[in-house]
């Protein structure tokens, strides 16, 4: 994304790649790893810290809903710093809780303090100064969650083994709010207007020639017209409503199914290869979400490429169907699988972008994170149940990949079915200047 090397933008997209690597690494990634040191600490039943790690999500969407407000209300600045700590203290509550209402009590604080480092956040840091270069610049961005179940994953279970949870949990929790306030004094306060910057690192000078201004008026001309229109109510909205049951369904199958794919795999495999091969579905998913947003070109019908992905995905699922007999399948079938997990949380906002006018874009992202969220926090326990009862007729394996399948195809029909949606609301076509 060639641009001005002042643009301030890449110190914009740079700090918001450092702020998902914590967000997803502790807010994330980090509670499957809580929920094991709870359980060896309190010697509580697994299902009764199950039920703080859903808990913990859900408390999260009703703070993403409400993010747009609170950006308005506090600042950007103050939101992200502000929800980092919450996210610590949560932690922290985690880590000493003596009793159960204590524990669900740090749930809800972790569950609210890691939305506002998570992916809504990420595409309202980025949407100020990308737009035509957003899918890379979002790419880019989100490949820091990625990151962030890479570095911590292994990063929680040394240090809880070396000096304990509550230990880790200070440690943690300090340096995140100290990198946060940094990032969030220094780089999230400054807006485009304050530099007198425009989006993607266009100059004045550029803008300038002869050339380039006639290229620009045309280009903003063409936009213009093809801008969609607002939405008075978006739940009546095709558009939102498939784009959200799309992404619902498609971050439901895939987080029940890696939820449990390390144990699946693991008799088959043995643990440690088993974690080799969850390692090489996280470095797929930086790959295919990095190839994205590289290489869809800025008119593609992002709808479309989101039901290739979720078909590639299908596919490896459908090619993990052989691992008990193939040795291959299971690796074919973790990078097929892999490949899309990342562009199923970066591509809804992209559709978004292109899909609804900039003011309500700037709601709908929330709210079809919101919605995922509140949805794919039952999922584990809702594919653990599938599994117990899948493991009684010994087709665990089958009927678990099948689950996944189909409610991907679920999610391809969502996407497809909201394809020209918006062209209805488009201003020329109701007669709106």
């Amino acid at each position: 994304m060639p641009s001005s090397p002042s643009f301030f933008g890449w110190k914009v997209l740079q700090a918001t790649f450092v702020l998902a690597i914590f967000g997803w690494g502790v807010g994330f990634y980090g509670p499957p790893v809580f929920l094991h040191a709870v359980v060896q600490r309190t010697g509580w039943s697994v299902a009764l810290v199950s039920g703080a790690v859903t808990l913990h999500f859900l408390a999260g969407t009703v703070v993403v809903a409400n993010l747009p407000r609170l950006y308005r209300r506090i600042g950007v600045p103050r939101a992200t710093l502000g929800g980092a700590a919450l996210l610590a203290l949560g932690v922290a509550g985690w880590a000493v809780a003596r009793t159960p209402w204590q524990l669900y009590a740090a749930a809800v604080f972790s569950g609210m303090g890691w939305v506002t480092l998570g992916a809504a956040a990420v595409n309202a840091l980025i949407a100020p100064w990308f737009v035509r270069k957003r899918p890379a610049a979002l790419g880019l961005a989100y490949n820091g969650a990625s990151v962030g179940g890479i570095v911590f994953s292994p990063l929680w279970v040394f240090l809880i083994a070396q000096a304990g949870f509550a230990q880790a949990a200070l440690w943690v929790g300090l340096a995140m709010v100290a990198v946060i306030a940094v990032l969030s004094r220094k780089v999230f306060s400054v807006t485009p207007q304050q530099l007198d910057q425009a989006p993607d690192g266009d100059t004045a000078a550029t803008a300038a020639t002869p050339a380039s201004a006639a290229a620009a008026s045309a280009a903003a001309a063409s936009a213009a017209a093809a801008s969609p229109g607002r939405v008075g109510n978006l739940w009546r909205d095709r558009a939102f409503a498939t784009l959200a049951a799309g992404m619902a369904l498609g971050l439901f199958a895939q987080i029940g199914l890696i939820a449990h794919l390390l144990s699946v795999l693991a008799p088959l495999l043995g643990a440690q290869t088993a974690g080799l091969a969850m390692g090489l579905a996280t470095a797929s998913a930086i790959a295919g979400r990095t190839l994205v947003g590289w290489l869809m070109p800025v008119g593609a019908d992002r709808r479309k490429v989101a039901c290739l992905a979720y078909a590639i995905q299908i596919g490896g699922s459908l090619v993990l169907m052989l691992a008990a007999d193939h040795a291959w399948a299971v690796w074919a079938g973790v990078v097929l699988f892999g490949s899309g997990i990342g562009n199923a949380t970066s591509l809804p906002p992209l559709i978004a972008q292109t899909e609804f006018a900039r003011e309500d874009a700037a709601r709908v992202v929330p709210l079809i994170v919101a919605l995922s969220q509140g949805a794919y926090a039952f999922a584990p326990a809702l594919f653990g149940l599938l599994r117990a009862v899948l493991e009684a007729s010994g087709l665990s394996l089958l009927g678990f990949l099948a689950a996944a399948a189909a409610l991907q195809a679920a999610a391809i029909v969502c996407f497809a079915a909201g394809r020209g949606a918006q062209a209805a609301r488009l201003p020329h076509a109701a007669g709106t200047p």
